[in-house]
């Protein structure tokens, strides 16, 4: 009976949950499984046998789960029916499909704030794509293979749209149910747009490299204090300022994709 025991609680969920601690101790491995084997032969044989691939998918999953599994949604897991977290389920470890519901922030594990650390979302990033690349399930069911896709899928859009000031700007908004609608030029200010079509036939018609440079360096800095006017308008909940401030980010950003066009090839394209 005691033997039985032991062997069902490292097959529990619970045993699961310290498979590193037993595989990476013979004595500990011995204790449990040897009344279940012939000899201690046989027990030293199986766990070189696994100890190679086991305990490094014993200690993945534990990371994995250590890292990933925090933020709880409503559903349950396809596999096991327990409740399943965004992108692993804590019981069977399996990938979960995506929750359409979740936000960008959520997937990404950083506050919803339009001044992000640029640095520590790129690493976050990295820790997600490490975990759900379809790489890691290669050798696992099609469903497997699928999930891992999607996630890893939605785990690049949500990195790239949080990564650029302009487009989190733009999806923050889109969270809140502001939309910045095409042909915005009718309600623009008509001595911004002026502005913008001065700096734009100054930047077509230059043959300069220290003008094209001077004017980027003047973009840049008008971006960065447009950036700072929406993190400020975005945390007060004005939304129609940092709608106003959206509009002209797109113009200016577009100036600056200019001035990188014309480093790298020496031209500017008209569009």
């Amino acid at each position: 009976m005691i033997t039985l025991y032991r062997l069902r609680f490292l097959l529990t969920s619970h045993g699961f949950k310290y498979a590193s601690k037993f595989i990476s101790n013979g004595q500990l491995l011995n204790l449990v499984l040897l009344p279940c084997f012939a000899s201690g032969k046989a027990v030293s044989s199986y766990r070189k046998d696994i100890h190679g691939v086991s305990h490094r998918k014993a200690v993945k999953v534990h990371l994995t789960l250590n890292s990933f599994s925090t933020v709880t949604v409503n559903r349950l897991c396809w596999k096991c029916g327990s409740s399943a977290e965004l992108f692993f389920c804590p019981s069977c470890n399996m990938i979960q499909p995506p929750d359409d519901k979740t936000n960008y922030f959520d997937i990404l594990k950083c506050e919803q704030t339009f001044s992000l650390d640029t640095q520590e979302l790129q690493k976050r990033y990295v820790e997600l794509q490490r975990a759900v690349h379809p790489d890691n399930f290669s050798q696992k069911s099609l469903k497997e293979q699928e999930y891992s896709e999607e996630q890893s899928a939605l785990v690049n859009k949500a990195y790239r749209t949080l990564q650029k000031p302009l487009s989190r700007a733009v999806y923050m908004l889109k969270l809140r149910g502001v939309l910045l609608e095409e042909g915005t030029d009718a309600t623009a200010d008509p001595a911004f747009l002026l502005e913008i079509m001065e700096i734009n036939e100054s930047l077509a018609e230059t043959c300069s490299q220290d003008e094209v440079s001077a004017i980027g360096r003047s973009v840049r800095e008008k971006l960065k204090d447009l950036t700072e006017r929406m993190n400020s308008s975005l945390n007060k909940g004005d939304l129609l300022t940092a709608k106003e401030l959206l509009a002209q980010m797109k113009y200016f950003t577009n100036i600056e994709e200019k001035v990188i066009m014309y480093n790298e090839s020496g031209s500017v394209s008209s569009a």
